[in-house]
């Protein structure tokens, strides 16, 4: 069994360009503001959307002089020059055992971005998640990522490869330590509308949730700030320490919000809190 008190919070989807980076951020970041200790892990060490998202954020707080909180990160690191799978895949994945596994990480919470693709790393990544966090776009396309779906009769037909593969990590995660992977599948980029699209959507979700043990939670709204914040390190949570409260309008208000209930839907045990800080705004 895992000797890390640490609840494991893994950020994963096989399609690209499903905001997991953006989530795995606003993840941290209210987590540390509710008085959790946060490690960050980027597996994705090819593209390192996170890493590069914590670099900027240290930037801003040298260049502002902010007392903005900052996780402790770790990032998975070939050997120079490696790829996945030209036959090192062996040494990042010892790497990432030994992370989750040897005690280097004593922390409340550890958040972990994997990358955009399918893999062996990826696939071990998610074997330790105590919480599955997978973000898709509120589209038929991105849904695909999931299970196959029948068009005409808006019906499952199949799972996905990406769902089969969180099945067979998750009796990897049972034969290991006994421990069980709450999958949650957040809807991301949420239209305000009550679209024709959007209620099919919720017939098939209802469907999916029965056959692959999911939960659906809402996610975050399509809102161009949380883009515009990726440059300065910053989330929609920073906002009122890092600019001021005048700089939080309504959108920014109910993007906040997001977070929080995406953050609530967790169910994170209150005993794993086991050094907090002081709460802010």
């Amino acid at each position: 069994m895992s000797s890390s008190p640490a609840h494991i919070i893994v950020v994963g989807n096989e399609k690209g360009g499903s905001g997991k980076s953006t989530t795995a951020m606003h993840v941290i970041i209210g987590l540390l503001q509710a008085g959790y200790s946060v490690a960050s892990i980027d597996v994705d060490y090819r593209q390192g959307t996170l890493s590069r998202y914590l670099a900027n954020r240290r930037a801003f707080i040298k260049a502002a002089g902010s007392d903005i909180k900052m996780p402790d990160p770790y990032t998975i690191t070939p050997p120079e020059g490696a790829v996945e799978d030209s036959g090192n895949g062996e040494a990042v994945a010892v790497q990432l055992t030994l992370l989750m596994e040897g005690g280097l990480i004593n922390h409340d919470v550890v958040v972990v971005d994997t990358p955009g693709s399918a893999g062996p790393l990826s696939s071990l990544a998610h074997s330790y998640a105590d919480t599955l966090i997978t973000p898709i776009n509120d589209s038929f396309l991105d849904l695909d990522v999931l299970a196959h779906v029948d068009g005409v009769r808006m019906a499952v037909m199949a799972p996905s490869h990406y769902a089969e593969m969180v099945w067979k990590q998750k009796q990897a995660r049972a034969e290991r330590d006994g421990g069980t992977i709450d999958w949650l599948v957040m809807r991301n980029r949420l239209s305000s509308l009550d679209t024709h699209n959007k209620r099919k959507m919720d017939g098939v979700l209802k469907d999916l949730s029965a056959r692959i043990g999911i939960r659906v939670v809402p996610g975050f709204g399509e809102r161009v700030i949380f883009r515009e914040l990726f440059l300065a390190g910053l989330t929609i949570m920073d906002l009122k320490d890092a600019v001021g409260p005048q700089a939080l309008g309504p959108s920014h208000l109910a993007a906040r919000q997001e977070v929080a209930d995406l953050i609530s839907a967790i169910h994170l045990p209150e005993a794993t809190k086991l050094s907090p800080t002081p709460k802010t705004g």
